[in-house]
């Protein structure tokens, strides 16, 4: 194997076990890609591969979904969740055009400001998860429309590497009432059009910079991110029902902290 192929495949698998986890996927396969000097073109491969673990959360709750689509036209409480997620991927829309330059060209190249992120977003996590609060909601169908916007609007602090999509929601979503599982839930169905929506947009504006040879590393990419996400989803909602968040937080502190090292030292 091509030594930029194994670190694709390689990169492609932490893609998968980061992203539904509270330590922003984003921020590990970039700082995982500077020191392996990996580079792709126009940070493309760093957003395409994450619809891998998109399709595993699909593949996922495949039939739950096929449910709730169905109930929608005459079930309120379909109908709004359904609603609910749209209005929550709202504000990503907005602020992803709007914005897209800045955060490929400037935020996705400072390594240094997404270590930083990942020790304040780890504070935050423990901080939340020692929370002694009474959960309002316990299933993600039951999140009120303002809800869902709220946590959509919090969402996009994760356009900074760093943050986490997952981290930001379920923190959001805690904050505003939910259980640990049920915001959890939610951040996987956000996630869905959340992503579908930045791979469509960012394939469409690298288009004419992907030649065959970026595409079949991303390929690699999407395919190992799959399998790991798989593991993940399956995983995750028994372990945080039961343990919460603390394993995450303190993970984003090390590895924040490592790579902050890393950079002073001239790595």
């Amino acid at each position: 194997m091509e030594p930029n192929t194994l670190v694709a495949a390689v990169l492609g698998v932490l893609e998968g076990l980061t992203e539904f986890i509270p330590v922003s996927s984003t921020g590990h396969v970039l700082l995982a890609g500077h020191f392996l000097g990996f580079d792709s073109p126009g940070r493309s491969f760093e957003v395409l591969i994450q619809l891998g673990a998109v399709l595993a959360v699909l593949g996922v709750y495949a039939a739950r979904i096929v449910q709730i689509l169905a109930a929608a036209p005459h079930d309120r409480a379909a109908r709004r969740f359904v609603w609910g997620v749209l209005l929550a991927f709202a504000p990503a829309v907005v602020v992803g055009v709007l914005a897209h330059g800045f955060i490929k060209t400037v935020l996705f190249e400072t390594p240094m400001l997404i270590a930083v992120m990942l020790i304040l977003g780890g504070a935050v996590l423990l901080w939340v998860d020692r929370l002694a609060r009474s959960p309002v909601y316990t299933r993600a169908e039951d999140f009120p429309l303002s809800m869902a916007f709220k946590i959509g609007l919090i969402q996009c602090l994760a356009m900074v590497p760093g943050v986490s999509r997952s981290g930001a929601t379920i923190v959001g979503g805690l904050l505003l009432g939910a259980d640990k599982r049920s915001a959890a839930e939610f951040s996987f169905f956000l996630a869905m059009p959340t992503m579908l929506g930045a791979f469509v947009f960012d394939l469409f504006k690298n288009r004419d910079i992907l030649d065959a040879g970026a595409i079949g590393t991303i390929a690699i990419g999407f395919a190992t991110a799959f399998v790991s996400a798989l593991i993940v989803v399956r995983w995750l909602l028994g372990y945080v029902s039961k343990h919460g968040y603390a394993l995450f937080g303190w993970w984003r502190i090390i590895v924040g902290s490592l790579v902050l090292a890393a950079l002073l030292a001239g790595r």
